[in-house]
């Protein structure tokens, strides 16, 4: 039998220092491969665009060329002609993103010359999946805006569906929303970072509860959807418990939902409340906050947040019930439905209206 020869102090160490390196490197040529294609989509639609200002080229060419790529490049993908029109898109919102001549003296673009370079770097560019930015030309027209779920995109890792779902739920115009003590209980830069952890509303569209539901019953059914809860309470959030026992002089104590935010590095509570928020909530969660301090903190860990989430907003009455609490504690509202746009709900018949249509039709039977 061979003698088994004994690893070194180290080995584990090493293994493990390899290990990352190769994925390292995995992710370095995956991103690289997709960098390439971004910029391949950019150069076809600047030849294009080019022909079709200098030599009067009409869109009708742009079918054409979608058959014969096909013809002439069986094996290769993503030459429709629905995708050359993004790629001619893609280069005329962000023409400086080559380093080629511009070989069109005067575009349409979106957004052009410093304000363009400074809004959408190239490496923010190349960062995307051409997946992610056909939908971003498609779905967010104006560019700061763009530029934000870009960045969250990457930052998060977001797929193409989770960036979607962010869109259509305007998780811009929710994120750092909510009402908060964070500047005055927390220091800078923990406080900036805290608040735009936190949004408002929180959209659980994702539940499909009946009128009258109770609160134990909303906890109930987000931990029965626990995937989609953590991305709507976005990146970091870790699970920790529902219904947290807390024994403090032999009285019983239960926390709603307890988390912990990987990047923040603390403890998060969360109470759930139907209807509008009350003072007295505040004094409750500040409690809640203390004993987990206490009993759960470690000694790196940054200082407790709580987060009441209620159904109605009344950010007057959360204001000053903040305002002498001693924890970091948010207040934020949640809707189980996705707003509707206003243009739309302005195009929607009103209950009356419906009602006096079918009134008449009914008249117009009899």
């Amino acid at each position: 039998m061979p003698e088994i020869t004994p690893l070194p102090p180290d080995y584990a160490a090493l293994l493990t220092d390899i290990r990352q390196r190769v994925r390292q490197a995995q992710t370095r040529a995956v991103m690289a491969v997709n960098a390439e294609l971004i910029r391949l989509y950019w150069e076809i639609g600047s030849l294009i665009v080019g022909r079709q200002q200098h030599e009067g080229w009409g869109a009708r060419v742009i079918p054409r060329l979608a058959r014969d790529l096909h013809n002439e490049l069986p094996e290769e993908k993503g030459f429709s002609e629905r995708n050359i029109k993004r790629m001619l898109a893609f280069f005329r919102a962000y023409p400086h993103l080559g380093k080629v001549p511009q070989p069109v003296a005067q575009m349409d673009s979106e957004a052009q010359g410093p304000q363009a370079v400074a809004l959408f770097p190239p490496d923010l560019l190349l960062a995307l999946p051409w997946g992610h930015h056909a939908e971003l030309m498609a779905k967010v027209k104006e560019p700061a805006i763009r530029r934000w779920y870009m960045q969250a995109a990457v930052q998060f890792g977001w797929s193409r569906n989770i960036l979607v779902m962010q869109i259509e739920s305007a998780a811009h115009n929710r994120q750092g929303r909510a009402t908060t003590n964070f500047a005055a209980r927390l220091p800078p830069p923990e406080s900036d970072m805290a608040q735009q952890t936190l949004k408002d509303p929180y959209v659980f569209d994702f539940l499909t509860l009946a009128e009258g539901y109770r609160e134990r019953e909303l906890e109930t059914a987000l931990i029965a959807h626990l995937e989609k809860f953590l991305l709507e309470l976005g990146q970091g959030f870790a699970f920790v418990g529902r219904q947290y026992h807390l024994d403090l002089g032999g009285d019983d104590f239960y926390i709603d939902l307890l988390f912990y935010h990987l990047k923040l590095r603390c403890y998060v509570v969360i109470d759930l409340k139907r209807g509008a928020f009350k003072p007295e909530y505040a004094g409750k969660m500040n409690f809640y906050c203390n004993v987990v301090d206490d009993r759960l903190r470690h000694a790196d860990d940054a200082p407790t947040i709580g987060l009441i989430l209620c159904q109605l907003p009344n950010r007057v009455l959360a204001e000053y019930a903040l305002r002498g609490i001693d924890k970091p504690i948010g207040v934020s509202t949640f809707e189980l439905t996705r707003a509707l746009p206003t243009d739309l709900q302005s195009s929607l018949p009103s209950i009356e209206a419906i009602e006096e249509a079918l009134a008449a039709e009914e008249g117009g039977d009899a």
